[in-house]
């Protein structure tokens, strides 16, 4: 019973990041995630982007690094 009590309360822990990231990480939803599009932009080479664009894959990614380091923590 400890050990059900254990790991609803490392769920609840990334309640909030989960959240986040699936809400400001992956807006605007339609046609595709904003951070999938600047993510290929990038790994196909990063010509014509800008600095609008580098500040979205900050905003967009932030809650997704957020929640790696939360989930390491949370695990450890």
């Amino acid at each position: 019973m400890d050990k059900i009590r254990a790991i609803k309360e490392k769920l609840k822990q990334l309640q909030i990041p989960i959240l986040l990231s699936l809400t400001l990480g992956l807006a605007p939803f339609f046609p595709e995630p904003h951070i999938l599009s600047k993510l290929r932009w990038i790994v196909g080479g990063v010509d014509g982007m800008e600095l609008l664009d580098w500040f979205d894959v900050l905003l967009h990614g932030s809650p997704w690094i957020y929640l790696f380091i939360k989930t390491g923590k949370v695990l450890n």
